[in-house]
């Protein structure tokens, strides 16, 4: 006797959900690269399944990002994005807020590892206000930042400092271009005679000239 078949019901079975992961994001300065392996090694305990970074300033725009860009594309529904804290995202407070916002609405929780913030856990309510208020703390302290930055460069330079690139050449090397620049000579001759590229000659040249204004 045939084996009897099941009946039909009609429909495709469904879709086996996906399942939720966890991503990282790394952020650091060109200034400070140690700092972004001491991140990733923290994001790699954390459990992330991928991590992404960039060595940029934390004052760039989100399109000078492309990592970032491509982290928060790949974030779906239910996922979780692990940073190490919340200004890795950004310093200004206001490209903060809408980030994490957008983040919320799409379902996806934030968590930061040091401590001040898992979404997964926490109350809409109370996620915005400590969003908000480290948003606020990471961009006073970004604008301290400057501050004694421009006025130590203010300090240095009526010290004599001069900042800029370093020179490659000597003085007494400047003064001969000036001289053979004053007698008509081109660039490619000036730099032939002193072992320069025409480029660098040029470079004295402005240099020179922009100093003696």
């Amino acid at each position: 006797m045939p084996l009897l078949q099941p009946p039909s019901l009609g429909f495709l079975p469904s879709k086996i959900p996906s399942q939720n992961v966890c991503l990282g994001y790394w952020r650091t300065s060109t200034a400070h690269s140690q700092d972004g392996q001491r991140q990733i090694v923290s994001l790699e305990n954390a459990g992330c399944k991928e991590i992404f970074g960039d060595q940029i300033t934390g004052t760039s725009n989100y399109g000078d990002r492309p990592e970032l860009s491509k982290c928060l594309a790949a974030l779906g529904e239910g996922d979780t994005l692990v940073i190490h804290e919340l200004d890795r995202l950004g310093r200004s407070m206001v490209e903060m807020l809408v980030q994490v916002n957008g983040l919320i609405e799409r379902g996806v929780h934030i968590k930061t590892l040091d401590g001040r913030l898992d979404t997964a856990c926490m109350p809409e309510e109370l996620v915005k206000l400590i969003v908000g208020v480290m948003g606020y703390a990471a961009e006073m302290e970004l604008k301290a930042i400057r501050k004694r930055t421009t006025e130590g460069r203010a300090i240095a330079k009526e010290r004599g400092v001069k900042f800029g690139r370093k020179r490659s050449y000597t003085q007494k090397q400047a003064a001969t271009v000036m001289e053979m620049r004053s007698r008509g000579d081109g660039y490619g001759t000036i730099g032939g005679s002193l072992g320069m590229t025409p480029s660098l000659v040029r470079r004295i040249i402005l240099r020179e000239t922009a100093e003696a204004i």
